[in-house]
């Protein structure tokens, strides 16, 4: 006789849990990116997996109807939660396609011949940046291998410097009265000088002052334009330095800068559906779909993404190509990388209650629509769900409130799947970009900003100034941001009470399964773990001069009339590291770069294996370095997560924090 086999609840969603966990070391050998009906069957299983945990959230975890604060807290946790399943699933319909135009470009490099090479008159939009930053941009602008060009400063702070500057590099030079409009006021402005040029642009390329061209940026936009619907072409936006998550955490060398996910994966996905949308810098469109749109709108503080969907209002597509074309710098600061995701959400707001908005009677069509309504849903349920998921569990603590009653066999069938598997699918088609804690700190950091910015941008759209991000200045000490942590250090306090209060006193029975207490115990751990995280986070560490490349590459020392091979690490404008031969501090020569020249260098200091020099090139040398390591070259950085690596960066960033407390 065959006695039937029954396994536990338990046993039963621990094995649901496994299976995915067995298919994440399979699938990733198995599915093609690139392929979309493989990306499709991935995210069809996500939606079924949401579906059937949103089913049960209703049906199973939810406190009995009444007037009691059980009710309340549950009820609107699911609110919110299932809010925020909802943009997640429109991500996955986004995300189920993807296009990359690498192949179009190459077939139709050139395609005006054999007539003149197009017009293109590039924009940099100027505020407040220094010199430093600004001749980076300039140089390379002038650098683009496109002969039929013009660059044009567009100067909102009226320095006289920067037009002297302008001046002694045959660069346009423009200013205006006031600053109205603000950025997209600015650019306006320079299409009115434009318009009234005997021969306007065929084309206008936008860079942020910022951000540094590479040679072959306008050629390969322009191969787009072979389409005569094509109204505006969008390349990505690289870093060559770390965002504050990177270098706060110590995570430069192994994990990506935070925008990487949006530009190399989400923007290819939105293109495959024709919604690719315009991020400003970095963009090339064309003069005539401009001026039929009536130029950059004004009435968001987001002008880019608005322009995109004021050309579809009249008949112009927007297309991506996601190529390194272009390299700038990241926020450095975290109160600079704060605003700047607020400043995004109050003008995604102000689109959807503007004439353009999803809800307004207007030309565009309904995915178009959608592509707003998807944003709108990002930015207004994903940051107020993540403050809710660190708050929630204290009502347990502190009042005994449940506010999810699941058994633990439940949550890992239900949620515990449904987890697995996003993270899964989407850790194989972005090469491992999601990674939890870390993904969990890059968004909790604006929550609160960014929470405010969405309901106030949605009840009150009009009147917001708009807040230029901080580039350059001094980043030589560790700067705590008190105001950015001291909610989170307050979340992590009180979620270390509770905890110590669940160990210590009879009145928590935390280890009842049956009414989600165990569920709640683990949540507050995995809290504890992403608010201290986000405390490190806050911890701003030194940063060292940028670097041209870190990358070591041969060149030759000739001191005291010997010439010797060595090898070059981390160099700057002003300094270079050298391996391979000593020298004494003090000795004075020349160092043969390529593409670069003989640049004068004396010794400064003996290491090890070499020696540092400081460096002291002509104007001309400078151009020459920074055109050799901005306009050439894949992308700076890193762009996936290297595992080993990670840990390892994790391990030297606690292992720092440590050290500091001693």
């Amino acid at each position: 006789m065959v006695l039937p086999f029954y396994l536990s609840e338990l046993e039963s969603s621990a094995m649901h849990m496994a299976l995915v966990a067995g298919m994440a070391l399979v699938l990733p050998m198995v599915v093609n990116p690139a392929r979309n009906w493989q990306r499709t069957l991935l995210f069809a299983v996500a939606t079924l997996l949401a579906l059937r945990y949103a089913h049960w959230r209703f049906t199973e975890t939810l406190a009995p109807v009444g007037l009691t604060s059980a009710f309340l807290a549950s009820w609107s946790l699911f609110v919110l939660e299932m809010a925020a399943l909802i943009g997640s699933m429109s991500a996955f319909v986004i995300m189920s396609r993807t296009r990359q135009r690498q192949d179009e470009v190459a077939a139709h490099l050139g395609w005006w011949a054999p007539a003149a090479d197009p017009r293109v008159a590039i924009l940099i939009a100027t505020y407040n940046e220094d010199l430093e930053v600004l001749e980076r941009t300039i140089v390379g602008a002038l650098a683009l291998n496109h002969p039929a060009k013009e660059v044009l400063v567009l100067d909102d702070g009226r320095r006289d410097w920067l037009r002297d500057y302008c001046a002694s590099q045959g660069v346009r030079y423009l200013r205006r009265p006031d600053n109205r409009g603000s950025k997209a006021g600015n650019i306006n402005h320079a299409l009115d000088v434009l318009a009234a040029d005997p021969l306007p642009p065929d084309f206008i390329a936008v860079l942020d002052a910022d951000f540094v061209p590479h040679r072959g940026f306008i050629s390969r936009s322009l191969a787009l334009f072979h389409d005569p619907k094509v109204g505006l072409v969008q390349t990505p936006q690289h870093f060559f330095n770390a965002d504050p998550i990177q270098h706060n955490l110590g995570l430069s060398r192994s994990y990506p800068d935070e925008q990487r996910f949006f530009f190399d994966h989400m923007q290819p996905a939105r293109d495959a559906w024709g919604i690719a949308f315009c991020c400003g810098t970095s963009s090339i469109a064309r003069w005539r779909a401009v001026q039929e749109a009536g130029g950059f709108p004004t009435e968001s503080i987001t002008e880019d993404f608005m322009l995109t969907l004021a050309l579809q209002d009249v008949g112009w597509r927007t297309v991506y190509l996601n190529e390194p074309l272009t390299e700038g710098l990241a926020p450095e600061g975290l109160k600079e990388y704060v605003t700047q995701r607020a400043r995004w959400c109050l003008g995604l707001m102000q689109i959807a209650r503007s004439r353009l908005g999803p809800l307004s009677r207007n030309n565009l069509r309904l995915r178009d629509r959608w592509s707003v309504i998807d944003s709108v849903f990002y930015w207004l349920t994903t940051f107020p769900f993540r403050i809710a998921s660190l708050t929630y569990p204290l009502l347990y603590w502190f009042f005994n409130v449940t506010v999810v009653n699941a058994s633990v066999p439940d949550v890992l069938s239900y949620f515990g799947t449904y987890f697995l598997w996003v993270i899964m699918s989407l850790n194989i088609l972005t090469r491992g970009l999601v990674v939890p804690i870390v993904n969990d700190v890059s968004q909790l950091l604006g929550a609160i900003p960014i929470t405010r910015a969405a309901i106030v941008g949605l009840i009150k759209p009009k009147g917001h100034p708009f807040t230029v991000t901080a580039k350059g200045g001094d980043r030589s000490k560790i700067t705590v941001q008190w105001r950015l942590m001291m909610p989170f250090l307050t979340l992590l306090l009180l979620t270390v009470v509770g905890l110590l209060l669940a160990l210590t006193s009879d009145r928590f029975a935390y280890y009842d399964a049956g009414d989600g207490k165990i569920v709640i115990l683990f949540w507050t751990i995995y809290n504890a773990f992403v608010l201290a995280a986000t405390l490190i986070a806050c911890v701003e560490l030194p940063r060292q001069e940028r670097h041209f490349a870190d990358a070591p590459e041969r060149a030759i020392f000739v001191a005291e009339g010997t010439p010797r091979r060595v090898w070059l690490q981390n160099l700057t404008r002003n300094t270079v590291r050298i391996r391979g031969r000593t020298f004494n501090a003090g000795v004075r020569g020349t160092l043969r770069v390529r593409d670069i020249g003989d640049v004068e260098a004396i010794v400064v200091a003996e290491t090890d294996d070499g020696a540092r020099l400081a460096l002291r090139p002509t104007e001309d040398q400078y151009a020459a370095m920074m055109r050799r390591f901005y306009t050439e070259g894949d992308a700076p950085g890193v762009v996936a997560v290297r595992l080993t690596a990670l840990l390892d960066d994790i391990a030297r960033r606690l292992s720092f924090s440590s050290t500091s407390r001693n």
